[in-house]
């Protein structure tokens, strides 16, 4: 989207989401053009203390305040801001939610809530994490720990989704619109190819296809991703088809040769970079 024509300019939200998802979110909705004050508690967002290039890059473009929502004119500062505001993002849950009176702030102003919980339903309160979210699925493969937060990641995006949906009902009914976000329901969204047997050890997508596998090179490892015929003939022109004929070429040629071949026969092969360094 180009910044002449963006879907949110004029929408406002504040955001009382740290950590993650919720900040990922509000840096997607900012980029769409929504104006976003991110209101933190007095020792700031835990992310600026650990990931703190990764914070500056989310807020970029935010106001950033820091309120204490359980001191009384802190709370009454929030609910100047709220009244201007279309739609409030929160990341706590339900019986914090209730302890600071957001609920009745959100039907008082016609907000639209977008809130991203862990668990839903009588797990509502229970506690969790990118972490125990990706476990409980299967989606971890002990012991070694996820790269990538991905529900934590996926999450963002379906607060965006929400937030997108939310508005159009909000201005269908003229009133206060509660869409909530459940980690637990995208972690088992994500884990799908895994219970459908797409992906894991063996399968289709784990190993099971020589053309679509990571192999070990002279100086580290590419991945290929050869699947559909056409890539798949030019693989075996270029490289070769079995997976003993793959691993013995590319065992012996650097991996950035295998890279560029790939661009140059158009198939996809590309260096696995050490995490932090892609």
């Amino acid at each position: 989207m180009t910044a002449a024509h963006r879907p949110l300019d004029g929408v406002r939200v504040v955001s009382l989401a740290v950590n993650l998802p919720g900040p990922l979110a509000a840096a997607r909705l900012t980029s769409m053009g929504a104006s976003v004050t991110k209101v933190e508690p007095p020792t700031g967002d835990p992310l600026g203390l650990v990931a703190p290039t990764w914070y500056a890059e989310l807020v970029r473009g935010q106001e950033v305040v820091r309120l204490d929502l359980k001191d009384t004119a802190d709370r009454a500062a929030l609910e100047d801001r709220l009244a201007g505001a279309d739609v409030l993002l929160t990341s706590m849950r339900p019986s914090a939610l209730e302890r600071l009176g957001l609920p009745d702030s959100v039907e008082r102003h016609g907000l639209l809530l977008v809130e991203v919980v862990g668990y839903d339903g009588d797990r509502a309160e229970e506690a969790g994490h990118d972490l125990t979210y990706q476990a409980s699925r299967g989606m971890v493969a002990p012991p070694t720990m996820p790269l990538v937060p991905m529900v934590d990641v996926l999450g963002s995006e379906r607060a965006v989704s929400a937030t997108l949906a939310g508005l159009r009902v909000r201005e269908s009914l003229g009133a206060a619109v509660d869409e909530r976000v459940v980690l637990d329901e995208v972690a088992d969204d994500a884990a799908a190819s895994l219970r459908h047997g797409l992906t894991g050890p063996g399968a289709v997508l784990g190993g099971a296809l020589p053309g679509y596998a990571i192999y070990a090179t002279s100086d580290g490892y590419v991945a290929v991703g050869a699947i559909e015929p056409h890539f798949a003939a030019r693989l075996a022109e270029h490289v070769g088809s079995t997976r003993s004929e793959l691993e013995t070429a590319f065992a012996s040629r650097p991996s950035a040769h295998w890279e560029q071949l790939g661009r140059e026969h158009d198939v996809p092969v590309v260096v696995v970079r050490d995490p932090g360094s892609a």
